[in-house]
């Protein structure tokens, strides 16, 4: 059961860290990729029916360690309470400006809506980042280069994600700004996964690092071609790998000191929490393909 509730945290986050990540990258490419209002209702518009669904991904995350693992949780989010109190921080003033852009009127308004999307995306981004990078390894180092490659892959992930679902001149800026962010997203890639797979050292865990690494460059390569529904489908394939690389390496201890055996629920809470996730995950999983499949469609000016 320990085994189990581990595998699907780490699910979960890998779903949030997907989702989200596209959302942050939208969020932070507003003011560099439109020219207008128009332009930027039509990037908005691609995240407006889905960005908060994808945030449930969190908090089922977070309510799932609290639930199985509470000495993690505890330890994490007290730990690490500052950086995560900015990111809620961050999250608030990303979804007051979303909501509220469409319902203010004057141009000071939707500016202010508008600060509070891009700063929000860019900190959140890059807060998850860094807060995972010190976690693994504990240095400074670490801290900034893993805040900095969450930051570059979300751009990326986002600028992929807005070509795939945009026409026009913001279809054609984003596959740009998704070549641009690779210059930097591989690069901090190829330094900073290394350091996580030797965290905890093992020929697969290596061989999973370096399969994020090769699908990172061939979605690079796949939107320079135009190719941009397999581009995506190769930064989701990045984004899922390194999460597991990253969570591999927290299998033994996810917290300095504190093994994953001795952070678990008693058998019997694991047991319950069992029962309703398999219940309820399901049709959760159901309905958010759902609605992905119902806003499928390109977004025009």
């Amino acid at each position: 059961m320990v085994t189990f509730w581990f595998i699907v945290i780490a699910f979960l986050w890998t779903g949030y860290f997907v989702l989200e990540g596209f959302d942050f990258g939208v969020g932070a490419l507003l003011p560099v990729l439109t020219r207008g209002d128009a332009e930027r209702r039509q990037l908005l518009g691609t995240i407006g029916p889905v960005w908060d669904g994808n945030e449930v991904w969190l908090i089922t995350a977070i309510g799932a360690m609290f639930a199985a693992f509470p000495a993690w949780y505890s330890g994490l989010l007290s730990g690490y309470y500052l950086p995560f109190f900015l990111v809620v921080v961050g999250l608030i003033a990303r979804g007051i400006g979303l909501e509220w852009r469409g319902k203010v009127a004057s141009r000071r308004e939707v500016a202010l809506c508008d600060a509070g999307i891009v700063t929000g995306s860019v900190l959140t981004a890059f807060l998850w980042g860094a807060i995972f990078g010190h976690l693994v390894r504990g240095t400074a180092a670490a801290t900034v280069i893993g805040g900095a490659l969450s930051l570059s892959v979300a751009v990326l992930h986002g600028a992929v994600f807005l070509s795939l679902k945009t026409t026009g001149p913001v279809r054609v800026r984003a596959r740009r700004a998704a070549l641009l962010a690779s210059a930097g997203a591989i690069p901090l890639a190829v330094l900073a996964l290394p350091g996580i797979a030797d965290a905890a050292p093992s020929t697969w865990l290596w061989g999973v690092a370096l399969a994020a690494t090769a699908a990172l460059a061939v979605g690079v390569a796949l939107i320079a071609r135009r190719r941009e529904g397999a581009a995506f489908t190769a930064t989701t394939a990045f984004i899922m790998l390194s999460t597991a690389t990253l969570f591999s390496a927290l299998w033994r201890a996810p917290l300095p000191g504190l093994t994953v055996a001795e952070a678990a629920s008693a058998p019997y809470t694991l047991t319950v929490l069992t029962w309703i996730g398999l219940l309820a995950l399901p049709g959760v999983l159901a309905y958010q393909a759902w609605t992905y499949w119902v806003f499928r469609r390109r977004l025009t000016v």
